[in-house]
């Protein structure tokens, strides 16, 4: 149950991918990594979606279950990695150029909401995040003139909160049902009971944010945040499992309440397949399964979008003909939103109704058609079409004053 995008940055702070023609000008600020891991992050996207079901085990499976909310707190990340290109990445803006910058969040956000109402309208099984990325924009606006130490001190914050606070909210609103953002308790899905509820999934926001605010082009710094993020993966995942182990009838009462009762609750400390959190249980709060909604799980998964974020700049700075071999993943990541709408349209047109659980050349197929079509628009275009959409309707922020 994992969708997500993230939004084109700042027009002023691209460059076009590398395997662009020769001679493209090309603006200083873009970080080609960020484009790798954006194109990871929409494969891995599609695999939640339109591939196998992890349950079936093997490779395939396992596979299946890395891109299972891994991939989407990835896109969270990046999220706030665009808030801070568009607001201003060395240093925030300020006076009148602060101020527009501030217009083209509100206005991306606003669209974000209104797209993923009309896309939820559709029908499709998918739980669309687009609308959830909306609110997400909007919540962390005012944090943008923040330097990366206050930014991840607010995100380790909300990480240890967060997840206790929604614990003790969930018997409240147990009866709520999940509803489209335009309906009238929309917000509290949003922000609670929804799939990707704002509450704790700020925190990877932030920490995107945070990640932005630093020197991405010193190697010692891509170092640093490798080791960080790894760090981070194995005290999450590592203090889950122990935990787990270490408390007594933990992993028997995750079993007896979770979302799929008698699922592998022994694996909640790091699959999905354990099912997700329902009711009052406290043992959840040991987890760290993408979906759980726990500090262990934010802990976890924002090592993972670290790292992955650390290697993909790290990859491209290192080998530069490697930018050309992946161009068309670059491609890909470059029209995040358009491969996003795309597999929601395709999912409804093509009358997919089990997912996960489609069989293996589905997922193909819509990596191929995806990529492809990417490679070959991005040869003709600086940016994708909605990407081009979302950067006309932002060009009236130049109106603010």
């Amino acid at each position: 149950m994992t969708s997500h995008t993230v939004i084109e940055a700042a027009s002023t702070d691209h460059v076009r991918a590398a395997g662009a023609p020769k001679g493209t000008k090309t603006p200083v600020g873009r970080l080609v990594g960020v484009d790798l891991a954006r194109g990871l992050a929409v494969f891995g996207m599609f695999a939640a979606h339109v591939g196998p079901a992890p349950e079936q085990g093997g490779v395939t499976g396992f596979l299946m279950e890395l891109a299972h909310g891994r991939s989407s707190a990835l896109f969270a990340l990046l999220a706030g990695f665009a808030v801070v290109l568009i607001t201003g990445r060395r240093a925030p803006k300020t006076g009148r150029s602060g101020r527009q910058a501030v217009a083209k969040v509100i206005i991306r956000a606003v669209i974000l909401l209104a797209l993923g109402t009309a896309l939820t309208a559709t029908g499709t099984p998918v739980e669309v995040i687009l609308a959830f990325y909306g609110l997400y924009f909007l919540l962390v606006l005012p944090l943008y003139r923040l330097g990366a130490g206050a930014l991840a001190t607010i995100a380790a914050g909300t990480a240890v909160v967060c997840p206790q606070v929604l614990y003790a909210l969930r018997p409240l609103l147990a009866d709520a049902e999940p509803a489209a953002p335009g309906a009238p308790d929309g917000l509290v899905s949003l922000l609670f009971t929804g799939s990707y509820p704002a509450l704790t999934w700020i925190p990877f926001v932030l920490a995107g944010m945070a990640v932005a605010r630093l020197d991405l082009g010193a190697a010692a710094v891509r170092i640093r945040l490798a080791l960080a993020g790894v760090t981070l993966a194995v005290l999450g995942y590592g203090g889950s499992w122990l935990a787990l182990h270490l408390v007594p009838g933990a992993v028997d009462a995750i079993g007896s309440s979770g979302w799929s009762p008698g699922a592998a609750a022994g694996s909640a400390w790091w699959s999905d397949t354990a099912g997700f959190p329902s009711g009052d249980t406290g043992a959840w709060l040991l987890a760290a399964s993408p979906h759980s909604e726990t500090t262990l799980s934010i802990v976890a998964n924002t090592g993972v979008a670290i790292a992955v974020l650390a290697a993909c700049l790290a990859a491209m700075d290192a080998f530069p003909r490697l930018r050309r071999l992946a161009g068309p993943v670059l491609a890909v990541g470059s029209m995040s939103l358009t491969a996003y709408v795309f597999h929601i349209v395709g999912i409804r047109l093509l009358g997919i109704e089990e997912l996960p659980g489609a069989p293996l050349h589905v997922l193909l197929g819509f990596i191929v058609s995806v990529t492809v079509f990417a490679a070959v628009w991005s040869r003709l275009f600086a940016r994708g079409p909605l990407e081009w959409l979302m950067s006309k309707a932002t060009s009236l922020a130049r109106h603010v004053r």
